[in-house]
């Protein structure tokens, strides 16, 4: 018994000296931190990769906003973007789609023209393995993900606002101008739809203009001028984006209506956006703030490279938040400049 008891004590010896030294070396090991295990993944799972930006176009503030984050982003975790400027051309932009299907980057963001018009080279892209953002701007081909505004949730807010300053209770017209962008864009075609949804139930809501401007605030304005003449007592004006839009407040204005008429639009919302409520060229832009937008695209660009299903194989939707601009709410702090962006 007692040799018995002699070995027992002196395995208990050996394994407190065990754990002592055990202990010991885990203190020294904590003293000198730790290596964190899903750094290398994530970074080696990014560093080449080759990312490219199909805009509309460059040269204006949602493009060049997303690009600059887009940028800063590339740089830090080291792989590529390249941007191919179709500079509002389709069929710029369709070649430089069918180009990219050849040259097999790991991942293309579509800015769409239209819901038509790079549908099906967006999906022969996927068929040959690369993966595909579409950014603000849909087309009828659902890709690996979407990011931007949800066009029907702006239209709604938008036609919901014109109703409270024109509907049956406003003692007002109700006449309403309609002024669209590009009739085939996703952005022009589901606000229309919530458009026309909303004033339906407002029988005193009159849609007396449905035109195009094409983007252009000089046919804005040319449009506006026309409406103006044909119905001086017009009550609101819903328009597409308000780049464009300023067209349209800046003949208002000049008829001596920016009292009387409520001009509704979207944007980015940028400085030039605010200074135009300011200066009564406007009075609600729904803001998709790209600022916003670019930090939710450098996620899913990050989300999708590294995700191991395969191009088209998942599919997933993000519409960034909306924000009411109007006069009462703008501030030094409230729109973006693209400088703070860079």
């Amino acid at each position: 018994f007692a040799i018995q008891r002699e070995e027992t004590m002196k395995i208990r010896n050996i394994l407190a000296a065990s754990l002592m030294a055990l202990g010991l070396a885990g203190a020294a090991h904590a003293d000198d931190g730790l290596d964190n295990p899903s750094r290398n993944p994530f970074y080696d799972g990014l560093k080449g990769k080759r990312v490219v930006f199909i805009p509309l176009a460059m040269g204006f503030d949602l493009t060049e906003g997303w690009a600059a984050i887009m940028r800063k982003q590339a740089a830090d975790l080291g792989y590529t973007l390249e941007i191919r400027d179709p500079n509002w051309s389709t069929d710029a932009g369709t070649r430089a789609l069918t180009a990219l299907i050849a040259e097999k980057p790991d991942l293309i963001i579509a800015h769409n023209p239209d819901v038509q018009s790079y549908a099906r080279l967006l999906k022969r892209a996927m068929d040959a393995g690369i993966k595909v953002i579409q950014l603000n701007l849909e087309s009828v081909v659902p890709t690996d993900a979407y990011v931007g505004a949800d066009w029907s949730r702006v239209g709604y807010i938008e036609a919901d606002a014109l109703v409270k300053q024109c509907g049956a209770s406003s003692g007002k017209s109700g006449k309403i101008a309609i002024i669209r962008g590009q009739p085939t864009a996703a952005s022009d075609l589901y606000e229309l739809y919530a458009y026309k949804q909303t004033f339906a139930k407002d029988p005193s809501i009159k849609v007396v203009s449905e035109q195009a401007a094409q983007y252009d605030p000089a046919k804005a304005r040319a449009i506006m001028e026309t409406v103006l003449q044909q119905h001086p007592d017009l009550c609101g004006v819903v328009g597409n984006w308000d780049n464009q839009d300023v067209g349209a407040g800046a003949a208002i204005q000049a008829a001596g209506k920016a009292d009387d008429i409520y001009l509704v639009t979207s944007g980015g919302g940028n400085k030039i956006g605010c200074d135009n409520i300011e200066k009564g060229l406007l009075d609600l832009i729904i803001s998709y703030d790209v600022p916003l937008q670019g930090n939710a695209i450098n996620q899913q660009i990050v989300q999708t490279l590294l995700a191991p299903a395969q191009a088209g194989e998942s599919k997933t939707s993000y519409y960034t938040p909306l924000t009411l601009l109007t006069k009462d709410n703008i501030g030094p702090r409230t729109c973006w400049q693209l400088d703070q962006l860079k």
